[in-house]
């Protein structure tokens, strides 16, 4: 049967959210999306704390994580992430618009799986999307979820 882990999408700009959030619809994936905002919001979901506290998800299947975000970048989640031991082999999507190099290459120093920089054109976003949505909700394996040694 197909993991249906949840796809968690980092993103301040409701616009581009909303957006991400219809073309992954459009691919018919069952794996249900989780928004937020910031990226303390993602580490208190990823963590299972906050107000995600007693949350069993067993992870995301990929997180979809902007790079200019609130509270937190996106790097500094990123970095979290990758330090933490159960949540390190999350697979992470870096979807931003910068298309600065120095972000392209810190992000793939701290650990990111992939850097997608957003299209300014609608069509092109939605297809970007898609893809990345087919690919990692689909085709991707998925590392199991963590189960700590007894």
């Amino acid at each position: 049967m197909r993991d249906l882990r949840p796809i968690l999408l980092v993103e301040d700009s409701l616009q581009d959210a909303e957006l991400t959030i219809a073309a992954l619809a459009r691919c018919q994936l069952l794996n249900p999306v989780i928004h937020v905002r910031d990226g303390e919001e993602a580490l208190d979901y990823l963590r299972s704390t906050g107000r995600y506290s007693g949350l069993h998800h067993g992870g995301p299947v990929v997180v979809l994580l902007d790079l200019k975000l609130p509270k937190l970048t996106g790097l500094e989640v990123l970095a979290e992430i990758r330090r933490d031991e159960t949540l390190r082999h999350t697979p992470v999507v870096m979807l931003t618009a910068s298309r600065q190099d120095r972000d392209l290459v810190k992000s793939y120093e701290v650990g990111v799986n992939a850097f997608v920089v957003k299209p300014l054109d609608f069509d092109e976003f939605l297809s970007a999307v898609q893809e990345l949505g087919m690919f990692w909700g689909m085709t991707n394996q998925p590392p199991p979820p963590f189960v700590p040694a007894a």
